[in-house]
């Protein structure tokens, strides 16, 4: 069980102001907790929580290299243990999708009894923890990728669409890809390797935007570089560690699911 009192934190906040404000108050509210780190942009923040290993990270939604968001998921394989919480300008609707996760929100201009609900909250969760399981949020992909779908809607007015063809070069030929016959998708480098039953082919596309693009009923994250669709699922074994591997129907490639994302198989 964490001790409360020795709790670390990293702030990353691109506006200096409001990263001093906020340290402020949580001198104030919090004295016990210790700010371990500071960043301006996300890419740093990535790199500090990485290495420190904070018991909470207070992130930005919009942030410059990164987002707030975008650091969240890649947080979750480097230190799954950390408690995030967004500071964002964004009101109901952000709120509605931050409700129905386990990470929770301050909304700017922070207001000093909603960032004592929210560090009574961290209080609680990291007194009642198990150290060998992750706090992270078990849906935290899907909360992030809602929030993105929800903020974009709000914006636009509109509904909104999922990608349904996917534009890949094979060899000299520009191919479509009917997005139900994707089976996977992982990084590959500066790239994104799309599988279908029959071949693959290679995206200038990061994978994070792809999932933010793919209906997330049918497009499961399952690690940190792979998206696997649900329908080509053949079935999950697990090691003698509880670790789960996706079986893909016809093909031979295997898939590890990673920690963050080993609830998605619990019925199975």
């Amino acid at each position: 069980m964490t001790n409360t009192g020795t709790a670390t934190a990293v702030l990353a906040e691109d506006e200096t102001l409001l990263r001093q404000f906020l340290k402020k108050k949580l001198e104030k509210l919090w004295p016990e907790l210790s700010v371990v780190g500071e960043a301006e942009h996300g890419l740093a923040a990535v790199e500090l929580i990485a290495a420190l290993k904070p018991t909470v990270a207070f992130l930005d939604i919009r942030m410059p290299e990164l987002t707030g968001l975008e650091v969240a998921t890649q947080i979750a394989e480097v230190s799954p243990e950390t408690h995030v919480v967004f500071v964002t300008a964004f009101h109901e609707y952000a709120v509605a999708a931050f409700d129905r996760g386990a990470v929770d929100y301050v909304l700017k201009p922070i207001a000093e009894d909603r960032l004592i609900t929210t560090i009574e909250r961290l209080k609680e969760r990291i007194e009642n923890e198990d150290q060998d399981a992750p706090t992270l949020p078990e849906n935290l992909s899907q909360l992030i990728s809602t929030l993105k779908r929800e903020m974009r809607g709000a914006a636009g007015g509109t509904q909104i669409e999922y990608l349904r063809w996917i534009k890949a070069s094979l060899g000299s030929t520009l191919k479509l890809i009917d997005v139900k016959d994707v089976l996977f998708l992982n990084s590959d480098e500066k790239y994104t390797r799309v599988v279908t039953m029959g071949e693959e082919a290679l995206i200038r596309k990061p994978l994070r935007e792809m999932l933010d693009e793919l209906d997330p009923n049918i497009f499961w994250q399952i690690h940190r570089g792979t998206i696997v669709n649900v329908n080509a699922i053949a079935g999950v074994t697990r090691d003698f560690r509880g670790d789960a591997t996706v079986k893909v129907k016809d093909h031979k490639e295997q898939l590890k699911v990673s920690r963050p994302f080993s609830h998605l198989f619990k019925q199975m």
